[in-house]
């Protein structure tokens, strides 16, 4: 059995041999595994909503564990906490603690959008807007989970 790395994003560090136009160096992908439990593939990104990726077709088996070694784990996308205050070019900051999107460019480069409320609003939520902020993968590797609950749209 091949031994590959678990589903998730990943960013690509070295071309995929054989596959080197699709799957270039600094590339997002995703690696996935079937739920009939095939062989594990891995997908560019399809469409990006709301500041998430969405995947689709093609799909590529992945069946090289060499060329898997060398991708690099990125977060889930979702909602984080910043760890440390943020000062922005031009002024302004955003503030340890705040509540952060987390999406990724197609080069698979960390973006944050913050969570902003709008008080002249109706209804009390959460406003991300589609502007980021790219930060490094030492400051991905500190962002801290938000465990924001998603709610489906009552009819």
């Amino acid at each position: 059995m091949l031994e590959l790395p678990e589903p998730g994003l990943y960013r690509t560090t070295q071309p995929m041999p054989g596959h080197e136009q699709e799957f270039p160096a600094d590339v997002l992908v995703y690696l996935g595994k079937p739920s009939n439990g095939g062989v594990k593939f891995v997908t560019r990104p399809g469409r990006n909503q709301n500041n998430r990726w969405y995947w689709g077709e093609p799909t590529t088996p992945l069946r090289s564990p060499s060329w898997a070694a060398t991708l690099f784990p990125l977060r889930s996308e979702g909602f984080y906490t910043l760890p440390e205050r943020i000062e922005l070019e031009g002024g302004g900051f955003w503030l340890k603690n705040a509540i952060v999107q987390l999406g990724y460019n197609e080069r698979g480069r960390a973006i944050i959008f913050v969570g902003q409320r709008r008080e002249d609003a109706e209804q009390n939520v959460l406003i991300f807007g589609d502007r980021g902020l790219l930060i490094s993968d030492e400051m991905l590797s500190r962002l801290e989970w938000a465990p924001i609950l998603p709610v489906t749209a009552s009819k």
